[in-house]
């Protein structure tokens, strides 16, 4: 069943962006955060052509409080049936190398922001007994790569503990989706200096995530030949996985 309320995080640009406007259209509630106002004002303004109904918020997924408050807000407009953990950063978008500074960021958003924003819901998803939660992880959470450790780690956790709430959420009405895409032509990306494999455009991956919440599915993991790579670089010894990682270029 199609989604006619949704949340939104990290809206206002790549994956954030190109399903909101993949879900705007006549009788679609959208609410959206981001932290750039521009941008996430032209996307409000695009799925405002497309007929839905936009609410768009500024907020840092990491301030919990206000997370909490602008979920329940949200709520109480109109009841919520998808939510979609998407706000997310790496160590491209924080520039330089993962120290102190960028491996704590990292976490706080892709983990911190991620149960910000899913936790505040399932109250009122359990109450009803219906609704749907997507997380965006990646995968790069099958295996931890030189250079991008707090990254890969990160979104470990939230497939993780997507992967252990389906099961937990199944006897209240609630499915759970966990997104693990991997390189898709965004902003986020468009900074590295490494090889991206099977690169996606950003109407090709929301139409991949979007036929898989329409169903329902567990684990939406594309490109297929990516997940098969990621799959088999989590299965391999660490002594043979460590030669192969020393040659590979660092993000």
């Amino acid at each position: 069943m199609t989604a006619t309320t949704v949340l939104i995080t990290g809206a206002s640009s790549g994956l954030g962006a190109g399903l909101a406007r993949d879900y705007a259209a006549s009788g679609t509630t959208l609410f959206l955060c981001g932290r750039d106002t521009t941008r996430l004002e032209a996307v409000a303004a695009s799925c405002r052509e497309r007929g839905a109904r936009v609410h768009a918020e500024i907020l840092d997924v990491t301030d919990a409080p206000a997370m909490r408050h602008w979920v329940e807000s949200c709520d109480a407009i109109r009841p919520l049936d998808l939510v979609i953990a998407n706000a997310g950063i790496s160590i491209a978008t924080l520039g330089g190398g993962e120290d102190d500074r960028h491996t704590r960021a990292t976490f706080a958003v892709n983990l911190d922001g991620t149960l910000n924003t899913v936790l505040p819901a399932l109250p009122f998803l359990r109450a009803r007994r219906r609704g749907h939660v997507a997380l965006m992880s990646s995968l790069a959470s099958f295996r931890g790569f030189a250079g991008a450790q707090a990254y890969c780690a990160s979104k470990a956790a939230v497939r993780l503990w997507g992967e252990g709430l389906r099961p937990t959420l199944a006897d209240d009405g609630i499915t759970v989706s966990v997104i693990c895409p991997g390189f898709v032509d965004t902003p986020m990306t468009r900074i590295n200096t490494c090889p991206m494999p099977f690169l996606l455009d950003v109407d090709t991956a929301v139409a991949i995530i979007r036929r898989g919440l329409d169903h329902g599915r567990g684990r939406i993991a594309f490109p297929w030949q990516t997940h098969l790579m990621a799959r088999l670089a989590g299965s391999l010894p660490d002594r043979l996985m460590d030669a192969i990682a020393r040659r590979m270029p660092r993000k």
